[in-house]
Formats: structure tokens, C-alpha cells, sequence
């Protein structure tokens, strides 16, 4: 596996344990749909949680949370939809970014709680 790809999923499992510490029931993990995929998918006090999860060595370049462009909250936002239809879910949606910058031994980790809301098409 690539270095990135490791990265990468040190970064989601940091997010994940994050995100249980802080009373989230995780639903699904990388969900996928043919092309459509959801990184984690989380529920807190009857709210549907969509989180997108950027890892990064660091910041020198851009923030992680820049790589989430409107075409990336479209195709997410696309495949919240189609998971609330396959699931029947009738609940609030909320969608949040995590970003996770360093090393696995030493993560930095940020919550942006409705970092974007769904564009009108």
C-alpha cells in the first residue's frame, strides 16, 4: 500500500476513535455505491452525520479542508442522498469536514461542525 494510503487511513481511523470519544455512533465506514462513496457516516442526538476526512503530513501547501471542492460536496451530497433513500432515513442531515494533519503518532485533529451545506442545483 502507498505511503498516502496509509496516511490516509491512520488519518480515518484517527477520526473515527475521535469521533467515538465524543459520543458518535458510527454507521458506516468508506460506504460505497458504485462510484458514489461516503467516508464516514455517523448519528448524534437523532441527526445524520456525513463527515469528510483530509489527512495531511502538514499544512505548508494548503489546508486539508481546501481539497473539499464544490464538485467533491456534489458527488458527497449526491451519495448522502442515495444513502438516505436505500436506508429509508428521515432525519436531519449535517455535513462535517475532519482534518487530521501530521503523523500517525502525533495527529492534530479539527471538527468543522456544517462546514458546507448542500448547494441549490
Amino acid at each position: 500500500m502507498a505511503e498516502h494510503n496509509n496516511l490516509g487511513k491512520a488519518g480515518e481511523d484517527a477520526a473515527v476513535a475521535y469521533l467515538l470519544k465524543n459520543d458518535y455512533i458510527i454507521r458506516h465506514r468508506n460506504w460505497q455505491r458504485g462510484h458514489l462513496e461516503l467516508d464516514i457516516v455517523a448519528a448524534k442526538e437523532n441527526e445524520l452525520v456525513v463527515i469528510e476526512v483530509k489527512t495531511r503530513k502538514n499544512t505548508s501547501f494548503a489546508k486539508p479542508q481546501d481539497a473539499v471542492t464544490m464538485q467533491k460536496i456534489k458527488r458527497t451530497v449526491l451519495a448522502t442522498d442515495t444513502y438516505l433513500k436505500l436506508f429509508q432515513i428521515d432525519s436531519p442531515v449535517r455535513f462535517d469536514i475532519i482534518t487530521v494533519v501530521g503523523s500517525e503518532k502525533n495527529f492534530q485533529i479539527e471538527h468543522i461542525i456544517e462546514a458546507f451545506h448542500p448547494p441549490i442545483w
